[in-house]
């Protein structure tokens, strides 16, 4: 009976084979140990790329001969883990954002994909989760005085629109008249309050 194995110095072919394709990674001084194969899940990735790309082999190597990335360790965690099983599993202390960052360096299209769909999808839940209501004031104006009320609207307020409604009622009075609607949207940080309630502790000019 013959095996397909050959033995060469105490270890099969199979086993140095196997060993060659380990491959050690130091991003931002933290080492990480994982396979060619790994690292190849997406071809087109830089991960990919210093693998077989023979000037940046020999110009991308520390002392111990492990590849230099000058990036977060913390952040690439999650991107290495990815390409091992395919699962996007981010820490609490990380963010989305920040672990979107570096599958775009790395160039991991798949990833970089899931990780847009992930965000939008929070922040759409965050818009609709979020309560808003829409408060309006009518203010009353001279037209010498138009200028300045509008450039001196409180913080918040809108000026939604300016209405010319004709001459002043008194008849010494040429000025034109005009009103000015504006408008304040209250959030969640503030919507236990009425909108009277509310109205009332903001100063308009």
């Amino acid at each position: 009976m013959t095996s397909d194995a050959t033995v060469t110095n105490g270890h099969t072919k199979h086993e140095s084979s196997s060993k060659k394709e380990w491959i050690r990674l130091n991003v931002g001084g933290t080492t990480f140990l994982t396979t060619k194969q790994t690292l190849c899940k997406d071809p087109h990735s830089f991960l990919c790329r210093i693998c077989h790309d023979e000037q940046l082999i020999d110009s991308m190597r520390d002392s111990t001969g492990a590849f230099l990335i000058d990036r977060d360790p913390n952040y690439f965690s999650p991107v290495l883990n990815y390409l091992r099983h395919g699962k996007l599993i981010i820490d609490k202390n990380l963010l989305e954002e920040g672990v979107l960052a570096e599958a775009e360096f790395y160039q991991i299209s798949s990833l970089v994909r899931l990780l847009k769909i992930r965000l939008k999808e929070k922040d759409d839940n965050s818009q609709s989760n979020k309560r808003t209501q829409q408060v309006y004031r009518v203010l009353q104006s001279h037209e010498d005085e138009l200028t300045q009320m509008l450039s001196t609207l409180s913080d918040g307020w809108k000026c939604e629109q300016v209405i010319n409604i004709g001459s002043g009622y008194s008849y010494e009075c040429n000025q034109s008249e005009f009103l000015i609607l504006a408008s304040y949207q209250l959030d969640d940080s503030n919507s236990d309050q009425s909108p009277n309630k509310f109205i009332d502790k903001i100063q308009l000019p």
